[in-house]
């Protein structure tokens, strides 16, 4: 058992918000420099630059988990993390008919580029990333459950996109693993030093959308057997000694 610092929330350049600095050699070698153990991929809507990531990790001591930030009917964002690449191109699978039929306007949103794993790129995916799937909150967080997945709510202390901000609470019965707090608003202190939010685990990570967001953290610590999702799971339970140092 030892510690792991990660950062469970990073944008590549497929996001139209996210810098074309964001490839995935030069996400890796930010995140080596940071002395990160885990990270996660999680573009707006769409894995494509996933499997180069964790192509460009190879070699390296670096864990990349195969993610998403999904933003569901309801305008709440909510980051999606598998254990592998199979679990990943199953949730395309699954999502794949609630994308919206809207092609990205690049002048107005910013281009959405699909990379290999040295950064070069190999084309640009034309359907809108920044708007809604046709699929509800609890929709999603019971497929990812399905498939063996954590749903962790994103930004929740943020004023737009956060569960908080659209529905003003957080539903007993919806299947989330974990809430997150941004790096972006300086709120209530009670965010920076409790460890539970409604009954959820509380972490923190970068939102990279640039590599100095990614060099300048914030990260959660934790305390896991192996840098796997499972070993995420049981730490943000509390369970067999595996826990969140916030």
């Amino acid at each position: 058992m030892r510690e792991f610092l990660t950062d469970l929330h990073i944008h590549t350049a497929l996001s139209p918000c996210a810098a074309e600095a964001m490839t995935p050699a030069n996400i890796i070698a930010c995140a080596q420099l940071s002395g990160l153990d885990i990270i996660a991929i999680t573009d707006h809507n769409a894995s494509d630059n996933v499997a180069a990531v964790m192509e460009a990790a190879k070699g390296t001591t670096l864990t990349v988990f195969p993610g998403m930030e999904i933003e569901t009917r309801e305008e709440i964002h909510l980051i999606v993390l598998f254990g592998g690449l199979e679990e990943m191109s199953q949730w395309e699978h699954t999502i794949r008919e609630y994308r919206p039929r809207r092609l990205n306007d690049e002048q107005k949103f910013g281009p959405q580029y699909i990379m290999n794993a040295a950064g070069n790129i190999t084309g640009i995916k034309p359907e809108m990333l920044l708007m809604p799937l046709n699929c509800s909150l609890g929709y999603v967080t019971r497929q990812v459950r399905l498939l063996g997945g954590l749903c962790i709510a994103s930004h929740v202390d943020r004023p737009a996109y956060s569960i908080l901000s659209q529905l003003g609470f957080i539903p007993a019965e919806l299947q989330l693993d974990a809430v997150e707090i941004s790096r972006r608003v300086k709120g209530d202190p009670l965010w920076k030093t409790n460890t539970k939010f409604c009954g959820l685990t509380v972490v923190t990570a970068s939102d990279a959308h640039t590599l100095e967001d990614l060099l300048e953290g914030p990260r959660t610590k934790f305390v896991l057997e192996a840098p796997t999702v499972a070993e995420l799971r049981k730490a943000l339970y509390d369970q067999e000694f595996r826990k969140v140092l916030f």
